[in-house]
């Protein structure tokens, strides 16, 4: 242990035990925002099975909050205290929310509509996951509250998106895809340096699902729904 300890330390700012604090003082001070992170998402979720005129606005803007919330609230206000990288990573999440809301509210670039076949399976079960094994993993893990929460830190959030893009009419905008993708192999680092275990199908998704998206954004769009 004391040499895994000494390895991360050469590699990071702050210390495994450290970062879980930030994650307990976080998760205290903001309940019940987790309540309504999961409020959001089943809003999400109910406006992509329901498929009505609003649908695109309210999946857009919720990503947007999410991402907003994230980068403001946890990045800048909590993690930055143990890390100085956290201010970046802020004005990044503020920046993807602000592109998911643009894209479905001002753009309407970002079109959700019933998906069928592999690339619909795998998005239900990134969602599955994000908002449901993703914590239940943390919490046989090391508990609540020092653990990374649905909705209201990065990488749930980031999984979440994923899942939400892989539902979206084809051909996905591509700026949406790379701060995800960037954050996909900053936090999916969290699976070995920080034994965080959820976090391996972040990486693992960043890396399969952005450039398939990408290369699906360059064709016609007639052809990209196929």
């Amino acid at each position: 242990m004391r040499t895994l300890q000494w390895d991360v330390s050469m590699l990071l700012p702050f210390t495994p035990d450290q970062f879980l604090a930030v994650f307990a003082a976080y998760n205290l001070a903001v309940w019940p925002a987790q309540l309504v992170a999961y409020l959001i998402a089943l809003g999400m979720v109910l406006a992509l099975l329901q498929h009505t005129g609003w649908t695109d606005r309210i999946i857009g803007a919720g990503l947007g909050l999410m991402w907003i919330w994230t980068g403001v609230a946890y990045h800048l206000l909590f993690f930055a205290s143990v890390n100085k990288v956290a201010h970046a990573f802020a004005a990044l999440f503020v920046v993807q929310g602000l592109l998911f809301a643009h894209a479905a509210l001002l753009r309407f670039d970002l079109r959700f509509a019933r998906t069928h076949g592999l690339r619909a399976w795998l998005g239900w079960v990134l969602i599955a996951y994000s908002a449901l094994v993703y914590p239940l993993i943390g919490l046989s893990g090391h508990g609540y509250p020092a653990m990374p929460m649905f909705g209201i830190t990065p990488c749930p959030v980031t999984l979440f998106s994923f899942g939400m893009l892989l539902l979206a009419q084809l051909p996905v905008p591509r700026r949406l895809l790379v701060i995800p993708l960037i954050w996909a192999l900053v936090g999916g680092s969290a699976a070995f340096l920080l034994a965080v275990p959820q976090d391996w199908l972040l990486l693992v998704s960043g890396l399969l699902v952005v450039p398939w998206l990408w290369r699906r954004a360059s064709v016609p769009a007639r052809a990209a729904s196929i």
